[in-house]
């Protein structure tokens, strides 16, 4: 959409200046349209088609062809305008906007490589503050003092208590593809949970509202169990009372949305360094751009972060 709008704008300007009257603006508007626009999607279903192929190829040879294809994708535009009207362009109007098409080709390679390598720093750092925030010191000591205290009274579920904590270290320290599905992020966060609620007993009070048509969704891998153990952290832990956590999916249309949702007392309104926050919303634009959203809220009687996601598809294509 970034590209279709960029060019239009081109295609707007370059009108504007060339044409002397509204009349003949809108007509040059209608015809550059038809010609800019199917060239422009031919050009991108193309490169998305020819992405991991073009990787390989040296940097000159990237250039080469994507601005060489960039100028026959604004041929075959032509040809297209020119079966319906012969008289539509004259052979230098063709090489004229053949030679644009290569240009804007040009442009928009250099985008894509300059928004890559933009994404790499931000992908290494959002990745840094993730597996630091997954092995916070106090869980794991807390963790294991909880299995030593079981190991006597109910070895079975200090078995269970370290095999959970396994298994969130084993995903935390693992090599991570570039999405999981919503089901396995769930999974993880209710072992977390299960971890939790043996440390602080009728204190911790877990409600899950699940739609099993959102579990497919992609997401970015750990970025539901940071959030659950913000909602204990410091809605649950420091508050006397204890507290609750909601943890919902829901399917609406095309989009699934994730609420995690803690209560707020009197004694739990300490505010963290929102690091979980920021590196969630992070992986979350790195994998689907505009298309994810998150808002954060803080109301007077609990704290909500409600995320939506794509039902299918990610950024990377």
């Amino acid at each position: 959409m970034r590209a279709v709008a960029l060019v239009q704008a081109l295609l707007t300007l370059g009108v504007m200046v060339a044409v002397p009257s509204w009349r003949s603006w809108l007509v040059g508007m209608s015809v550059g349209t038809a010609v800019t626009q199917t060239a422009l999607l031919l050009w991108l279903v193309s490169v998305c088609a020819l992405g991991r192929w073009l990787v390989s190829c040296t940097e000159l040879l990237q250039w080469s062809l994507l601005m060489a294809f960039g100028a026959l994708c604004t041929a075959l535009g032509c040809w297209l305008l020119l079966v319906v009207d012969p008289q539509a362009f004259s052979p230098a109007q063709q090489l004229g906007a053949m030679l644009s098409g290569a240009v804007v080709a040009g442009l928009l390679l250099a985008w894509l490589k300059l928004r890559s390598r933009a994404q790499m720093p931000a992908d290494a750092l959002a990745r840094l503050v993730e597996l630091q925030s997954r092995i916070r010191p106090h869980f794991l000591f807390n963790t294991l003092n909880t299995a030593m205290a079981l190991v006597r009274v109910d070895p079975a579920q200090a078995e269970q208590v370290l095999e959970d904590l396994s298994e969130l270290f084993r995903v935390a320290l693992a090599p991570q593809g570039s999405s999981v599905t919503l089901a396995q992020e769930v999974e993880l966060a209710r072992r977390y949970l299960d971890i939790e609620l043996i440390r602080f007993g009728p204190r911790l009070r877990v409600q899950w509202l699940l739609d099993d048509g959102a579990g497919a969704a992609r997401v970015p891998p750990l970025f539901l169990q940071p959030l659950v153990e913000n909602a204990v952290r410091y809605g649950v832990e420091p508050n006397e009372a204890g507290g609750h956590v909601r943890i919902e999916t829901r399917l609406r249309g095309g989009e699934v949305e994730v609420l995690v949702r803690n209560s707020v007392g009197a004694s739990t309104r300490t505010r963290g360094h929102g690091f979980a926050l920021t590196n969630v919303r992070e992986r979350l634009r790195l994998m689907h751009d505009v298309a994810a959203r998150m808002d954060v809220r803080a109301y007077e009687r609990h704290f909500a972060v409600r995320i939506r996601v794509p039902r299918s598809g990610t950024k990377e294509a």
